[in-house]
């Protein structure tokens, strides 16, 4: 089996390889990687390993930023010192969850996990495949009835302003900012990053398309095949940067929207 260690600190991830290897001598990890920037790159240009021990919180920002750069396709299990990301970790390929400092026997019993998962799905001469299975099933499992947020209260001065999310046409980062877009047009400050968003917004109705946005279906106006397999959307409101969806999120993109 083949494992990817993504930890920003080097003791860290030495000590994570070595129990790792303690847990099932037969893993091999075939690299350390420390950043969003580097893990892209080699899971570009790699064929995907089996699985991904992944830090959160990275040199270079948070490790779901690698999901929203491309389509990452091996399970993960995530390692963090913090637990309030739990629910954003099984929004993805998330098999796992576990706390600093990593406990063996926890560490064991995910890898376990994870075996048990891939033999369920059974292996074939095509690795890929038998990856891709595992991960769809990963997907169609994730944490029951989550409740998502139905309103927020924003500042706009000296007042508070409740906004229903049905009144929310999309949020946008800028400048280090989020800000709520309504669909008259108002724009509000929200305390809130689109990645802490992207947590407890419903993601039937409302869809990470980059770095900068995440959007309403409804607020989606028209889809324009653009160079290297992207998307170009024209939204309403009007945006006023292009808002682009990338080759590798095209497909969910548009399935979500219906095709």
């Amino acid at each position: 089996m083949k494992v990817i260690i993504i930890e920003d600190e080097a003791l860290a991830a030495r000590q994570l390889k070595a129990m790792v290897q303690e847990c099932d001598e037969s893993i091999e990890v075939v690299t350390l990687l420390d950043s969003v920037e580097a893990s892209v790159a080699w899971l570009q240009a790699n064929e995907s390993p089996d699985l991904l021990l992944m830090d959160i919180e990275l040199v270079d920002g948070q490790s779901f930023e690698i999901f929203n750069q491309i389509e990452v396709k091996s399970p993960v299990i995530f390692t963090t010192a913090y637990n309030e990301y739990a629910i954003q970790a099984f929004r993805v390929n998330s098999i796992d969850y576990l706390l600093k400092p990593i406990d063996e026997k926890a560490l064991q019993r995910s890898l376990q996990k994870f075996k048990e998962l891939k033999k369920l799905y059974g292996t074939t001469s095509d690795n890929s495949l038998s990856i891709n299975e595992l991960v769809n099933a990963i997907k169609q499992t994730k944490l029951p009835q989550t409740e998502y947020r139905e309103r927020f209260l924003l500042k706009q001065g000296s007042r508070l302003v409740p906004i229903a999310v049905e009144d929310i046409a999309y949020f946008y980062s800028q400048e280090r900012l989020t800000f709520v877009k309504t669909w008259d047009e108002r724009s509000y400050v929200i305390d809130y990053t689109l990645d802490e968003l992207e947590c407890i917004l419903n993601p039937s109705c409302f869809f990470r398309a980059n770095r900068q946005i995440i959007l309403c279906a409804k607020a989606v106006d028209k889809v324009h095949l653009h160079f290297n397999s992207r998307l170009k959307l024209d939204l309403k409101p009007a945006t006023t940067e292009e808002v682009f969806i990338s080759r590798d999120k095209s497909g969910e993109f548009r399935l979500w929207m219906g095709e």
